[in-house]
């Protein structure tokens, strides 16, 4: 499906942020990724694929405002996990400010800093149902719908709707999370296929998530 039959069929999106702006268009694609798996990159291709985008940057939160910390790793962990499950894909790549920045990764900062860094691109931010429904308890939400374009993909037992403008993907319903996948390993019962053969292999030389 064309960026252009998307925007007819989805009024709530502002005619400059989709297919007609001169900049290179990225999807930013935050999250823990603790650890990445089948799901994420499925829902990263689609999104890459159907709005015709330039890339996708996957974008690893240092320590989300929402999450609880002692149930996330080491930032170094993730990054290593997002480099061996993107590997050999020329539309992703990893952007780590938030890694860099350290602190809670709000995402009103991150896009500050990567405008100002980067004024030739234009953001797309890809966000799960279940972060829709979230968005107006975001940080300066209301600064931050004008500066990117939220893309919201289809998740399992949630609603795409919201008062802000969303451009909606469909996308392969995948009901895999990294919770699953975290549990799996603990009790040590092999998540293979869930997540890249790869990945999986760095898990278990590491040692990580059976405690």
């Amino acid at each position: 499906m064309s960026v252009e039959t998307l925007y007819k069929s989805t009024v709530q999106v502002k005619e400059e942020t989709v297919g007609f702006s001169k900049k290179k268009q990225i999807g930013l694609f935050g999250g823990t990724f603790n650890p990445i798996h089948q799901g994420h990159l499925v829902v990263a291709q689609t999104v890459c694929d159907t709005l015709g985008l330039e890339r996708i940057d996957f974008l690893p939160s240092f320590l989300p405002p929402h999450v609880d910390p002692k149930k996330t790793i080491d930032p170094k962990h993730r990054v290593k996990m997002l480099e061996l499950a993107i590997s050999g894909n020329e539309k992703f790549a990893i952007e780590k400010e938030e890694i860099f920045r350290k602190g809670k990764s709000y995402t009103i900062d991150t896009i500050n800093a990567l405008q100002k860094k980067h004024p030739e691109n234009d953001y797309f931010f890809i966000i799960g149902g279940d972060m829709v429904e979230y968005l107006p308890k975001w940080k300066d939400i209301d600064q931050l719908i004008k500066k990117v374009s939220f893309v919201g993909v289809n998740r399992p037992n949630y609603q795409g709707d919201s008062l802000y403008p969303i451009l909606f993907v469909d996308v392969p319903q995948l009901n895999i999370s990294s919770t699953m996948i975290r549990q799996r390993v603990k009790i040590g019962c092999p998540p293979r296929y869930l997540l890249p053969d790869n990945v999986l292999d760095y898990i278990e030389e590491m040692g990580l998530y059976h405690e």
